[in-house]
C-alpha cells in the first residue's frame, strides 16, 4: 500500500520527477493518504534544506497603475478593487523597510513594482537601491518588476541582484483565460533573460483560477525544465473587484497535495508557501512545512497575512527553525520575546480590509 510513497521519495532523492501518471494521482487520486504523501515530500526537503524555513518579506514599492489585464490581480487595469495607487516609493522608505525586514529575520527582501515592465531609468534606480540594501544588511534581495530583457537584466545583475521573480502563474494552455495583454512566452523570455545574466530565477504559479490538474502538472514540469531554484506556490485570494474569483477547488488538502507535487517534481528548489496560505490552509498550515521550506510573512501585495510572531510560533511549534540572517541572529540573543515584529509607517504596504484572506 505504501510502496508508491517510497517510490516517489526515492525518485526525488535521485532528482527524478514523478511520472505524469503519478503526478496526476498526487493531485486527484481518491486513494491518496495525505500524511504518507507529505512524508514522501519531506524526504527530499529534509535532505536539501534540513528543518529550516526561509522567511521572505514583500515590499510593494509601486502599487496599481498597471496597464495589464491579469484577471487575478487587484493592481491590473481591469480591476475595480479598492486599493491605494502610488508611484515608486522613495529610496528612504524602501531602505527603512529593508531594515525592518532584516531585523525581523527575513532571509530575502522582495521589492515588487506593478506595471508591464520597468524603464531603463527605473531599472538603474532599482540597481542603486539593491546595492545599498546589500551594503547595509546581510540579506538577499529579490525584485519583481514585470517583463524585462537582456539590458535590464545586465543592470540588475551588475548590482548584485540575487533573484528576479516572474511567475508563470498557470500553464501555457490556460494562460489566455487569465491574461491577454502579454503571453506565456513573454514570461518564459523574462526568466531566460535573468538566467543568461546569472540572476537566480524565482517563478511559480497561482492555483484556484479555473485550471485543471493537467495545467498544474505542466507548470511543475516547466519549472523543472527551466531549473528554477525558487518556486512560490500561490493560492488565489479572491478580492472584490477582480475579474478572476475563486473556482471552488482549493481545500486545505488540495493545497497540501499541490505543495507535495511541487517538491517531488523540483526536489532541490526552494518551495515557498506564498499568497493565500492563511485562508486556504487554515488549521493545516503547519503541515505545509513538510514539503515547503519557505514562506512569506506580514502579507503579500494588496492582502494581509499572518504577522511575524504568529508565523514564527507556528514554525517552531511544528519542529522547524527560522533560517534568519546574521543581523537577526545577533540581535535575537539579546532581544525580549516578541521584539522582532515588522513596523509600519508612512511607507508601509497597504493591506486593505477587503483583501483579507478568506
Amino acid at each position: 500500500m505504501f510502496e508508491i510513497y517510497s517510490r516517489l521519495a526515492e525518485r526525488a532523492l535521485t532528482d527524478e520527477a514523478p511520472s505524469r501518471e503519478d503526478a496526476l494521482w498526487i493531485l486527484d487520486g481518491e486513494d491518496v493518504a495525505l500524511l504518507p504523501l507529505l512524508h514522501a515530500a519531506f524526504v527530499p526537503r529534509e535532505k536539501h534544506f534540513g528543518r529550516t524555513v526561509m522567511v521572505h518579506v514583500l515590499n510593494n514599492v509601486q502599487n496599481g497603475l498597471c496597464p495589464e489585464d491579469c484577471g487575478y490581480c487587484s493592481q491590473s487595469d481591469v480591476s475595480d478593487a479598492a486599493i491605494r495607487k502610488y508611484p515608486i516609493k522613495s529610496e528612504e522608505d524602501i531602505l527603512r523597510e529593508a531594515a525592518a525586514a532584516a531585523a525581523s529575520g527575513a532571509s530575502r527582501y522582495c521589492m515588487v513594482l506593478s506595471g508591464r515592465g520597468p524603464t531603463l531609468g527605473t531599472t538603474r534606480k532599482l540597481a542603486d537601491i539593491i546595492r545599498k540594501v546589500k551594503e547595509l544588511h546581510p540579506i538577499e534581495v529579490c525584485v519583481s518588476a514585470g517583463l524585462i530583457g537582456d539590458e535590464h537584466a545586465q543592470i540588475l545583475a551588475d548590482a548584485g541582484l540575487d533573484r528576479l521573480n516572474h511567475n508563470l502563474n498557470t500553464s501555457e494552455r490556460h494562460y489566455p483565460e487569465i491574461c491577454s495583454t502579454h503571453t506565456y512566452a513573454d514570461r518564459i523570455a523574462t526568466i531566460e533573460a535573468a538566467k543568461r545574466h546569472g540572476i537566480g530565477a524565482c517563478s511559480g504559479l497561482i492555483l484556484g483560477m479555473g485550471e485543471q490538474s493537467d495545467d498544474v502538472v505542466d507548470v511543475a514540469l516547466e519549472l523543472r525544465r527551466l531549473e528554477v531554484p525558487s518556486i512560490p506556490v500561490n493560492f488565489l485570494i479572491p478580492i472584490e473587484g477582480n475579474p478572476v474569483q475563486r473556482d471552488g477547488t482549493l481545500s486545505p488538502e488540495r493545497v497540501l497535495r499541490a505543495l507535495a507535487l511541487m517538491r517531488l517534481t523540483n526536489p532541490r528548489a526552494e518551495v515557498r508557501i506564498a499568497g493565500g496560505r492563511e485562508g486556504h490552509l487554515r488549521a493545516l498550515g503547519p503541515l505545509g512545512l513538510w514539503p515547503a521550506n519557505s514562506l512569506f510573512v506580514e502579507g503579500y501585495l494588496t492582502t494581509r497575512g499572518d504577522a511575524v510572531n504568529e508565523t514564527y510560533r507556528m514554525i517552531e511549534d511544528a519542529g522547524f527553525a527560522v533560517e534568519g540572517n546574521p543581523e537577526y541572529d545577533a540581535q535575537k540573543s539579546e532581544a525580549a520575546p516578541g521584539e522582532f515584529r515588522l513596523t509600519g509607517g508612512e511607507g508601509e504596504i497597504l493591506k486593505p480590509d477587503i483583501a483579507r484572506p478568506t
